[in-house]
Order: C-alpha cells, then sequence, then structure tokens
C-alpha cells in the first residue's frame, strides 16, 4: 500500500469522520481487492467477492467481530463515523443501522490508514475475515 507521511493521531481525529471514512472506503477497497487479486481466482469471480466483502451489511458484520478488539481512541473513532450523517440518505436497500456501522469502520480504516498504523490495519483486517 502507498504510504504517506502519517498524520498525527492529533490531526487525524480533528478531520470529519466522514473524511476518514472516504478514505477507509477506499483502504478497505483496496484490501479486499489485493486479497482477492493474490486468491488467483478469476476476475468475474473477483469482482462478485469484491461486491460480497465491499457493502454495508458485510462491513457492519465485520466491525461486529473486531470491536472487543479495538482501543477505547479506535472506539471513538468508530462511534464517530457511526454517528455521523451525511449530507445524502441512506442508500436504497441498506439499513440504516449498517449503514452507519459501515461508516464507523470505514472511518476506523481511514484513521489507522492516514496515521500510518499499517500493522494495526492489517491485524484488524484479518480478524475482520
Amino acid at each position: 500500500m502507498l504510504e504517506y507521511p502519517a498524520l498525527s493521531e492529533k490531526d487525524a481525529l480533528m478531520m470529519s469522520p466522514l473524511r476518514l471514512a472516504y478514505v477507509g472506503d477506499a483502504v478497505h477497497d483496496l484490501l479486499v481487492r489485493t486479497g482477492l487479486v493474490l486468491g488467483g481466482e478469476s476476475v468475474h469471480s473477483m469482482h462478485g467477492g469484491a461486491v460480497r466483502e465491499v457493502n454495508a451489511q458485510a462491513q457492519a458484520q465485520a466491525l461486529a467481530r473486531i470491536e472487543a478488539m479495538l482501543t477505547e481512541k479506535e472506539a471513538d473513532v468508530v462511534r464517530r463515523g457511526r454517528n455521523a450523517h451525511a449530507h445524502h440518505g441512506t442508500p436504497k436497500r441498506v439499513r440504516p443501522g449498517d449503514y452507519a456501522k459501515a461508516t464507523g469502520l470505514e472511518a476506523l480504516l481511514g484513521f489507522l490508514y492516514l496515521t500510518g498504523r499499517m500493522d494495526r490495519l492489517k491485524m484488524l483486517y484479518r480478524a475482520m475475515q
């Protein structure tokens, strides 16, 4: 994964949780796609796998698998992301609760990526599987 100079935790925590989630969405997508490519599946199978893993319901379930492992600070980032209100409505066919939890997970992944905590990011991602 490309790495930029890490932000301090203080600077990252000052960001809007929706900004963190914006980056975290891309980070999650890249982690999922990388795993699928390394799995040696066909492109069609990879696309289906990505669709199954990178959606609000799957992300809400992934968050449930790692919640007990989170530090207080990480749990706070998730809470802030979960409670953030985007200026658009919840997508159709997505439960609002799942969408909120997915945003919380994405905020956490964005926070870890932007603060350069790649080891923690990888550890939590493995536990999400």
